[in-house]
């Protein structure tokens, strides 16, 4: 139940706190005066999208808190445990709307997410607002609104979750490749899984023979720059290095005589010489290893040409040959089994189609009691708000789609009679303005709490009704301000009266800025304001005896 609602800065609102107790709250106000601000703040606060034109101007921010109390809301209390977001019997939310466009908000003092405001307001408040009975217009809400009705909503949801794994079932059917329509691919699959395996190289094997083609391939080049490296080494020439070395150790030896301080040169020299003559072995090696082979190198070209050109064929790197051919193992590997797969998901398929066919049944069986029981509860209700002889029924008609479908085995359709031997026809097709808003808030009030909503807000639902069928609709929501709590704009003083608390809305300017002020009214400005409503500018002692005559019935219908 809704305990409080501050607001600041809030479209024309300077600053407002408002007290809320149980029954029926009406809001009542000018026409302009602001009074679908409240409904506004709280859709605000129950996460819808936040705009910066609801920032009073001239402010930085608008600022909205509600506090809730949720004794007794099993599902919210444990819902905000599991969020830790928790605070006792109380819940209070609040969100700041920023002149840029930016919001914040917070639960019990802790920031949180939109959606997260989202889900709690869901639970805090159902808000219903005055061109909302063109969605009763759509099948879909219709047969949404029955199965709420009904209180079969796990019902609907088996029925959703077989249905959408029936699908999904036929979606990985149909993925699945069929081995009969396929053995051309299967017979192109085993050549090329043959001819990859004798050819594809690992990437270190190919590495090696490219070394290797390119070692035979400057075979030539190698030898001839050997010869002349080995000639610079150690060759017979004057200036070979090792020649050089020698006569280098010699002349260091004869100074190290002069000054023994050298010595260290002559270690340096002698390491020297060592270090070239190794070079000069290595290489001598190398030139015996040195293979001159041209029936080799020729051998690698073909191999390195049947790479290539596997390669191109296959639109791979030769270095991922290797993959490829694990890749399309996999491929045949998989149609080889597709066989297999192919029944089991078949049988998976007819399973499937059988517990949905089940679990619709129990539903088909829960829609017609609802369907029913809605259609008797709303037909009792168009009498009283000024359609007698009118009929509605709730058609159930069979589901065309092929296969288990989400929404179950029918579709539903709401028909109407709204005059005395006239034959029931679609809502959607026959209802006039005023008799669409008759009927749809009779649909409403039959399917109104029967959630664990604590909060309710009717934002001029009462649009397009008057006199006795508006008193009729006041009394309707009064009753079930005694279920839940309820707060209604309204703009006719037939529900007005209805009220067990009664706030007014008024807006004022000075020549610069607007003010909307929000008052909470006591029994003798009631009547002031019911008058108003009744009586137009003039208020004649005549319009206040039948306003406080119609809060007198007000009271005796408690």
């Amino acid at each position: 139940m809704l305990r409080s609602l501050y607001v600041k800065d809030f479209a024309v609102v300077g600053e407002a706190e408002i007290a809320f107790g149980q029954g029926m709250t009406v809001v009542t106000g000018e026409t302009g005066a602001g009074k679908s601000l409240l409904v506004d703040a709280l859709l605000l606060l129950a996460g819808n999208r936040a705009d910066a034109a609801m920032v009073r101007h001239g402010s930085e921010r608008a600022e909205l808190s509600a506090e809730f109390d949720v004794r007794g809301h099993e599902s919210l209390e444990a819902w905000l445990r599991e969020a830790e977001l928790d605070d006792g019997d109380a819940c209070h939310v609040r969100r700041v709307i920023r002149s840029e466009g930016s919001s914040r908000a917070w639960i019990n003092g802790r920031p949180v997410t939109l959606a997260q405001l989202k889900e709690v307001g869901n639970r805090l408040v159902e808000i219903h607002g005055q061109h909302e009975h063109q969605a009763l217009l759509d099948r879909r809400q219709q047969l949404a609104l029955l199965d709420a009705f009904g209180g079969h909503l796990a019902e609907v949801d088996a029925v959703a979750v077989i249905a959408r794994d029936w699908r999904a079932a036929g979606e990985r059917l149909d993925a699945l490749p069929h081995a009969g329509d396929h053995a051309d691919r299967i017979d192109w699959l085993q050549h090329q899984v043959a001819e990859l395996e004798r050819h594809a190289l690992s990437p270190d094997d190919l590495a090696a023979l490219e070394q290797a083609h390119r070692r035979l391939a400057n075979a030539g080049q190698l030898v001839q720059g050997c010869a002349g490296l080995v000639d610079l080494i150690d060759g017979d020439g004057e200036f070979s290095l090792s020649r050089s070395i020698v006569r280098a150790q010699a002349e260091a030896t004869r100074l190290v005589a002069l000054d023994p301080k050298l010595g260290g040169l002559v270690e340096l020299l002698e390491s020297a010489r060592i270090q070239v003559d190794e070079a000069g072995d290595t290489l001598a090696r190398y030139q015996d290893a040195l293979d001159l082979d041209p029936a080799r190198l020729a051998a690698i070209d073909q191999q390195l040409g049947v790479l290539h050109e596997l390669s191109r064929k296959h639109r791979v790197p030769v270095a991922g040959l290797q993959a490829q051919v694990e890749s399309l193992r996999g491929e045949l590997e998989s149609l080889h089994g597709a066989g297999a797969a192919l029944l089991a998901l078949g049988a998976e398929r007819e399973r499937l189609a059988g517990a949905w066919k089940s679990a619709a049944a129990i539903l088909s069986a829960a829609r017609r009691d609802a369907a029913a029981r809605l259609a008797s509860a709303v037909a009792g209700m168009l009498g009283e708000l000024g359609m007698g002889g009118g009929r509605f029924e709730v058609a159930l008609e069979a589901n065309p789609s092929n296969g288990p479908d989400t929404h179950g085995a029918e579709r539903c359709e709401f028909l109407v009679s709204a005059n005395p031997g006239q034959p029931p026809r679609a809502l959607r097709k026959v209802a006039s303005g005023g008799e669409l808003s008759r009927i749809s808030l009779a649909i409403e009030v039959a399917a109104l709490g029967l959630d664990d909503v604590g909060t309710m807000v009717f934002d001029e639902v009462d649009s397009g009704i008057g006199g006795a069928v508006a008193e009729v609709v006041g009394r309707k929501l009064h009753r079930l301000g005694s279920r839940r709590q309820v707060l209604c704009v309204t703009h006719l003083a037939q529900v007005a009266a209805q009220g067990d608390a009664h706030l007014k809305v008024s807006k004022s300017s000075d020549g610069t800025s607007t003010q909307t002020q929000i008052d909470a009214l006591d029994p003798r400005a009631r009547i002031d304001e019911i008058a108003r409503m009744l009586g137009g500018i003039e208020i004649t002692a005549a319009t206040l005896a039948h306003a406080r005559q119609m809060l007198a019935r007000g009271k005796a219908g408690d």
